[in-house]
């Protein structure tokens, strides 16, 4: 069993950034309020709307307001940023962390 200073110290990181967080709790539930998200992902409610803005503007999500709520659709054709998984679609992360299949998923 860990210690406490062991699980702290295991808490420092993750393998998925807040933006991939946020990305797969919106998939979860693509009509939460942004304040659940945050306290889903454990980033500030403004931290979360930035990451959002950031997802939208590079074509990740798209954001459509139906009433007085946001509700989001995901772009699993997308591809990931970074050179070393930039062969690789977002729609596979989703489709791996989430439980229904994201619709232009390519396994």
């Amino acid at each position: 069993m860990a210690t406490t200073g062991e699980r702290e110290n295991a808490r420092n990181w993750t393998f998925l950034t807040n933006h991939g967080h946020v990305l797969l709790a919106i998939a979860r539930n693509p009509t939460a309020r942004l304040r659940d998200v945050a306290d889903e992902v454990g980033v500030t409610e403004r931290a979360a709307q930035a990451i959002v803005a950031d997802l939208e503007a590079e074509g990740y999500l798209q954001r459509t307001r139906v009433g007085r709520r946001n509700e989001y659709t995901l772009n699993p054709s997308g591809r990931f940023r970074h050179p070393a998984e930039a062969d690789r679609q977002v729609g596979d992360l989703l489709a791996l962390f989430t439980e229904e299949p994201v619709a232009g998923t390519t396994s």
